[in-house]
C-alpha cells in the first residue's frame, strides 16, 4: 500500500527543510519529506567546533570518497555530504555567503530568466535574520539567523593587516554583491550555537498535520509512468515502502544525491546507465555532468611568539579553558567555524571581480579528523572561485546503497593550473609583509622547495583538497540539453523538479550553502504559483 501526498520532497537538507516549510504552510497541501539520515539530535552538530566530529562520521555524513584524481597526484579525497536532518547545514562551516552579483547575472545571460542578481536578492533577504537588522541588502525576521563570529585571533588580525599592506582592503560585509576585501566571516549561529536548516525551518512546524517527516528513509528510485513522476520507492530500516504524489516529486538530495537518484530511475546518459547495469528510461546526457567544486590549497606556516589553537588545544589546561569559556559565554574556540578570517581578491589584475577566496585559520592539521599539529601555526587556505574544470557523478551500480563514482577532475585545465600557481605566490607575498614579520612565519606546506611554475602546479596537486562545495550536476539552462529548465522542471519528465545546488549552471563565487537556500526559496515560489493556476 502506498500513501498519497500532494508533494514528495527527497532530501531534508538545506533545501528540503525550507521547501517542506513553505509548501506545508497551506493546510490544504500535504507534504512528505524523506531523509536518508537520522534526526539532528547529536550534540556535536550544535556545538560549532563539532564539525570535526560530524565529518567522516556515518551518523551524520554519507562518507563519500572520490575516484583517484589525476590532478591531485592520484589521491582520492573524502567528500563530505550531510546525511541527517539539516543535511550539509548540520556539518558545514556555517559561513553565510551569497557570492557575487556577477554570478547570478551570468546565469541570466546564459538563458536562465528570473535568476539574475536583482531577481534572487529578494529571496536571500526573505529567509534572512541579519543581526544588524534590515537594510537595502539584508533582511531581518526570517528564519536564517546570521551573526558575527564570537572569536578573534591575533594571528588572523596580523594576516589581515599583511593583506592590507599589499592593497587588499578591509570590508565589513561580503554579501552586498561584490565581496572584495577581508573580514571575519558572518556565520549561521544563534548566540554561539550552530543554526542549521532543521532548526530554522522544520522544528517550528514539525507538528503540522499536513506534513510528514520520515527519517532513515533512503530513496531507491522514482516511480515514473508515461514519463510522469508518480512517486518514490524508498527503503526505511530494511523495509521497502512507496509513496505517491498527486502534484509533484521534488528532488533536494544535493549535487551528489539528485543525479544519482535520476540515474537509478533510468534517467541519464545512456552509455553511463548501461555501464552501471541500469535500463535506460530517458536519455538525458547532462545528468551527472558539469560537476564543479572549489579546490582549496591549504598553505601552512609555523610561527613563534604568538598564540594559535594548535598549542592551546594540545594542552589539558588549554582544553579546560576553552571548554569553560564556551560554557560561560558561548564564545571562544568551541564557537569557531572551521574558518574565521575570509578574504576575496584577484590572482591577476585582469579579472573583473575577485576570483580567489581565502579561509584563514589559527590552526594546522594534516587533514580533517586528524589531531592539530603540536607547534604554533596557521593555515591560509585559498581556492579558485570560478574553476574551468568540470567533473562528473555517475551511478556505479543499480544498487541504491552503493555510492556513485565521483570524479571532480580538479586542475584539468591550463587556466585552473595557472590560478593555482598564482594563488600560492600571492599567499607567499602576503606572508612576507611587515605585520607578520615579528612572528617569523615559516612555510611548511607546500614548502619553499616548490618555486617554478611546474613545481607550484605540482604543489597544488599535493596540498589541494575539496572545500565541500559540489554543484552543477543537474544543470539549469534554457537549451534542451540542460537537465532542468529555469522553472527547475526536469526536461522530458512531467511533475518532477530539482531544487538544490545541483541545478547551478556555474558555481557561485563563495560558499554555497546560502545560495542553495535561495534556490529552494525561489523553487517554493515557482511551485506554489503553479499550484494556484
Amino acid at each position: 500500500m502506498a500513501e498519497i501526498f500532494d508533494y514528495i520532497i527527497v532530501g531534508a537538507g538545506t533545501a528540503g527543510c525550507l521547501l517542506a516549510n513553505r509548501l506545508s504552510a497551506d493546510p490544504n497541501i500535504s507534504v512528505l519529506l524523506l531523509e536518508a539520515g537520522g534526526k539532528d539530535n547529536y550534540h556535536w552538530i550544535h556545538i560549532p567546533v563539532g564539525y570535526l566530529y560530524c565529518i567522516s562520521n556515518p551518523r551524520t555524513d554519507w562518507c563519500f570518497i572520490t575516484d583517484a584524481e589525476p590532478g591531485l597526484a592520484g589521491r582520492s579525497l573524502a567528500y563530505p555530504r550531510g546525511k541527517v536532518l539539516g543535511g550539509c547545514s548540520s556539518i558545514n562551516g556555517m559561513i553565510y555567503m551569497r557570492g557575487q552579483a556577477r554570478d547570478y547575472d551570468l546565469w541570466r545571460q546564459m538563458g536562465c530568466t528570473g535568476w539574475g542578481w536583482d531577481d534572487v536578492l529578494p529571496y536571500f533577504k526573505k529567509t534572512e535574520d541579519y543581526y544588524l537588522g534590515p537594510d537595502e541588502m539584508h533582511g531581518a525576521g526570517g528564519e536564517w539567523r546570521v551573526e558575527e563570529a564570537r572569536v578573534r585571533w591575533e594571528i588572523l588580525d596580523a594576516f589581515q593587516k599583511a593583506a592590507e599592506a599589499i592593497g587588499i582592503p578591509r570590508t565589513d560585509d561580503f554579501n552586498r554583491g561584490n565581496n572584495e576585501g577581508s573580514s571575519y566571516f558572518k556565520v549561521n549561529q544563534r548566540r554561539g550555537i550552530r543554526w542549521n536548516a532543521s532548526k530554522a525551518f522544520l522544528r517550528p512546524i514539525r507538528h503540522r498535520r499536513n506534513l510528514r517527516i520520515e527519517t532513515n528513509a533512503h530513496a531507491r528510485r522514482l516511480l515514473i509512468e508515461d514519463l510522469t513522476a508518480r512517486g518514490v520507492e524508498f527503503d526505511q530500516l530494511g523495509a521497502t515502502r512507496y509513496a505517491h504524489a498527486r502534484r509533484e516529486v521534488i528532488l533536494a538530495a544535493g549535487a551528489i544525491g539528485s543525479p544519482h537518484l535520476l540515474e537509478l530511475s533510468g534517467i541519464g546518459n545512456g552509455e553511463a546507465l548501461q555501464k552501471a547495469g541500469i535500463p535506460v528510461l530517458l536519455e538525458r546526457p547532462g545528468v551527472g555532468e558539469n560537476l564543479q567544486d572549489h579546490l582549496q590549497l591549504r598553505c601552512a606556516y609555523k610561527v613563534s611568539g604568538i598564540r594559535t589553537l594548535n598549542e592551546r588545544a594540545g594542552r589539558l589546561m588549554g582544553k579546560m579553558a576553552i571548554a569553560l569559556e564556551y560554557a560561560i559565554s558561548r564564545s571562544g574556540a568551541m564557537s569557531m567555524a572551521p574558518s574565521q578570517l575570509g578574504m576575496f581578491t584577484r590572482s591577476d589584475a585582469s579579472y573583473e571581480t575577485p576570483n580567489l577566496e581565502y579561509h584563514v585559520q589559527p590552526l594546522t592539521l594534516e587533514k580533517f579528523g586528524e589531531p592539530l599539529h603540536a607547534f604554533p601555526a596557521f593555515t591560509a587556505s585559498v581556492c579558485n572561485l570560478r574553476p574551468d574544470s568540470r567533473g562528473s557523478v555517475h551511478a556505479a551500480s543499480p544498487d541504491f546503497r552503493k555510492q556513485p563514482a565521483i570524479r571532480p577532475n580538479y586542475l584539468s585545465t591550463e587556466t585552473d593550473r595557472q590560478v593555482a600557481a598564482d594563488a600560492i605566490r600571492l599567499t607567499r607575498r602576503i606572508v612576507t609583509q611587515e605585520p607578520l614579520k615579528p612572528y617569523r612565519p615559516e612555510e611548511f606546506k607546500p614548502g619553499p622547495d616548490f618555486q617554478t611554475e611546474e613545481e607550484l602546479v605540482q604543489a597544488a596537486g599535493l596540498i589541494g583538497t575539496t572545500i565541500f562545495h559540489p554543484v552543477g550536476t543537474c544543470q539549469m539552462g534554457a537549451d534542451q540539453e540542460s537537465v532542468v529548465d529555469p522553472a527547475l522542471k526536469v526536461r522530458g519528465v512531467s511533475r518532477l523538479r530539482i531544487a538544490d545546488a545541483s541545478v547551478m549552471p556555474t558555481i557561485t563565487s563563495g560558499n554555497t550553502n546560502s545560495p542553495t537556500l535561495m534556490i529552494a526559496e525561489k523553487a517554493a515560489d515557482l511551485i506554489l504559483t503553479d499550484a494556484r493556476r
